[in-house]
């Protein structure tokens, strides 16, 4: 039988122990470390661990849970456990602007992505040309004042019929309701052009501008009911010059933005992020 590998990610009360124990569940089951991540947070006396591994016996996934219960148990854990071979659904969310979307479709279709893009969501209609060009499901739901809520009504419909995964904000450039933002919590990764917490909301490159800053960035997050206040994953920048205009920033931005979303999506889907509160952990 070939190799078969998983994923296991736990949060649980720090103390002496957690690392002997459950090693030991994996080593009585058979199974082999490929990569193991742990780290204590002081403030909040929490433990967090990441094990890849793997096993070429006749073992599933079903029983590899069943064995390690009691162990979680034993230490108050919240644990998932996911299997390398399945590839996430994932529905990207885009309004007007191409380049982060364009970039994800690029890694997806030449399999840089461990993906399946299940479909496109958007307000707006330019991006249904480039979406059909790599063959995705192009739907479109304009939203206005009167019509937001059957507009996330439609969207949650499409969610849970296509079973998505991971919902993709790639400069999605509309609020989602507190509502939709705590039906999805930590399904949602959002791309926000600036180096958070530093302008938030509308026109941020513009916002710098104002402020002469001699560096801009990006940051991807998860999103939550407060706007682009939630867990960083990733956060990249880009030195500027006094006499940059708004539109250049603009412009030296677009590449920093389709970095900082690629690798906060191939990280959420190698499950090497796990919130903290406020905060995320990242094994990376």
């Amino acid at each position: 039988m070939g190799k078969h590998e998983f994923i296991l990610n736990l949060v649980c009360p720090d103390r002496i122990g957690i690392v002997a124990g459950v090693t030991g569940v994996l080593a009585e089951m058979g199974l082999f470390i490929l990569e193991l991540s742990q780290y204590s947070d002081p403030s909040t006396g929490q433990f967090f661990m990441r094990i890849h591994f793997e096993t070429t016996q006749e073992i599933s996934e079903e029983s590899i849970a069943q064995n390690f219960a009691k162990s979680a148990e034993t230490f108050q854990m919240k644990w998932e456990l996911h299997d390398t071979q399945y590839r996430p659904r994932v529905l990207i969310m885009v309004s007007k602007e191409s380049h982060c979307f364009n970039d994800l479709l690029h890694r997806w279709a030449s399999r840089k992505l461990a993906i399946e893009v299940a479909g496109v969501i958007s307000n707006h209609q330019e991006l249904e040309e480039m979406a059909s060009w790599y063959k995705v499901p192009f739907h479109y739901l304009p939203i206005t004042p009167k019509n937001k809520s059957d507009q996330e009504a439609a969207l949650l419909e499409i969610i849970e019929r296509e079973e998505i995964d991971l919902i993709v904000l790639a400069r999605y450039m509309q609020i989602l309701s507190e509502k939709v933002c705590r039906a999805l919590d930590g399904k949602v990764i959002n791309i926000h052009h600036s180096f958070l917490p530093s302008f938030k909301g509308a026109k941020p490159y513009h916002q710098a501008f104002e402020r002469g800053v001699k560096v801009i960035g990006a940051t991807a997050h998860y999103i939550t009911a407060d706007l682009d206040e939630g867990p960083i994953i990733d956060q990249e920048t880009i030195r500027v010059r006094h006499d940059h205009t708004p539109e250049q920033l603009v412009q030296l931005g677009c590449d920093v933005e389709c970095q900082v979303l690629a690798r906060a999506v191939k990280w959420h889907i190698e499950q090497r992020v796990i919130i903290n509160q406020h905060k995320t952990v990242v094994f990376n």
